[in-house]
């Protein structure tokens, strides 16, 4: 009752500081929530020394909550504002603002479009360096991985990079569990669905021996949702893998969507994912063993881009031109030439710099550094 109360009254300060231009609830996007951080209202610029407003409601006790919204309903100017209808309202947008990626209002079915697949896509970086993209967590993508996993067998592949920057929620867990064992030991936990409590947890378990068993990197950030950031737990986990980016999507739950009678849709977090070592995966997500900051435009363009070009130019910087053999037998200079161009670029607007992806360079630098290191 005392959290219920506590909720309400957090919700009503929420509707309050918007009464002037009472606005209707903004639905939430099903695949990425809006609300990760609290509003203005809850988190105010203030001096240091002072509380703010949500330390304040926090620190109410049940006597004070319940004083407050009576004392609201007696004495506020709008008495409109303070009504059971408001009051229900000011509930749900509390929660929503305190379990963003727990408690979602959808449009509905019908208006909320599906979202492409997002492709596999796989190369070989360096030689010997295998680059794999899982993209979304279905059949074709993890039949494409298997053909992957095959053919890098074959040409002395040591070392995975397995990018999960494309991964987004997906409701089919056991298929999802089928990424994590193609790189995890037969026989181990690969994630737990903990459910609240009277309900039986589902364990999702390796029974295959894994298709690949060097050195693994593993790249995530906000996009790696769900099912994949509990595949990344695994890989750091099982195969020491490091993760290098930024900290994923914190969805790492199975969710339900139930009807409201006015057609909207209540997505409720109801089981929440459970990495091998025991830890909930959500709502704080993963964060990185390498923290790098890179823009998600700039990451989709290059996946775009990457299906023509692979993952080379963006990883590598284009060399300087140089004289060469070729240059004196023609009569011509490279350096110069580039220096008469980049003069005569002085004048124009200033070039976009080309797309970089400082997140697999970071991968690509472990793994060589490590190489370095073990042939000492």
């Amino acid at each position: 009752m005392y959290q219920f109360t506590l909720w309400v009254l957090i919700g009503l300060f929420l509707a309050m500081s918007a009464l002037a231009q009472t606005p209707a609830l903004t639905p939430i996007s099903p695949g990425k929530p809006t609300a990760s951080v609290r509003p203005s209202v809850l988190s105010s610029p203030s001096p240091s020394a002072s509380p703010t407003t949500e330390d304040l409601v926090n620190s109410l006790g049940s006597a004070d909550l319940q004083a407050v919204i009576t004392l609201l309903k007696s004495n506020f100017t709008n008495p409109d504002a303070i009504t059971d209808t408001e009051l229900n309202r000011a509930t749900v947008e509390g929660l929503m603002v305190r379990q963003p990626r727990g408690v979602m209002l959808l449009p509905g079915k019908a208006s909320a479009p599906a979202e492409p697949p997002s492709p596999f896509y796989s190369e070989i970086i360096g030689g010997h360096i295998g680059y794999l993209r899982l993209g979304s967590l279905n059949g074709a993508n993890l039949q494409a991985l298997d053909k992957s996993l095959s053919n890098f067998a074959g040409k002395k592949v040591d070392a995975l990079v397995v990018d999960l920057r494309s991964s987004p929620a997906t409701s089919d867990l056991a298929l999802a569990a089928e990424f994590a064992k193609r790189f995890s030991p037969k026989g181990k936990t690969l994630f737990n669905l903990r459910k609240p409590a009277g309900r039986q947890d589902r364990v999702f378990t390796s029974d295959r021996d894994p298709a690949f068993r060097g050195l693994v990197m593993v790249l995530a950030d906000g996009d790696t949702a769900g099912a994949a950031e509990a595949i990344a737990a695994a890989l750091r986990f099982y195969d020491k893998a490091l993760i290098i980016g930024q900290s994923t999507g914190g969805r790492a739950a199975e969710y339900s969507d139930l009807a409201l009678p006015g057609g909207k849709i209540l997505r409720v977090a109801v089981a929440e994912m459970i990495s091998p070592e025991g830890r909930s995966l959500f709502p704080d997500g993963i964060k990185p063993d390498l923290p790098v900051e890179m823009s998600m435009a700039d990451k989709r363009q290059i996946f775009q881009l990457s299906g023509e070009k692979g993952m080379g130019p963006f990883v590598y910087e284009a060399g300087r031109p140089h004289m060469n053999e070729a240059a004196l037998l023609a009569g011509t200079n490279p350096e110069v030439e580039a220096a008469e161009a980049a003069q005569q670029r002085r004048g124009r607007a200033p070039e976009k710099p080309p797309a970089h992806d400082p997140v697999l360079q970071r991968a690509l630098d472990v793994v060589t550094s490590l190489e370095v290191y073990q042939k000492r």
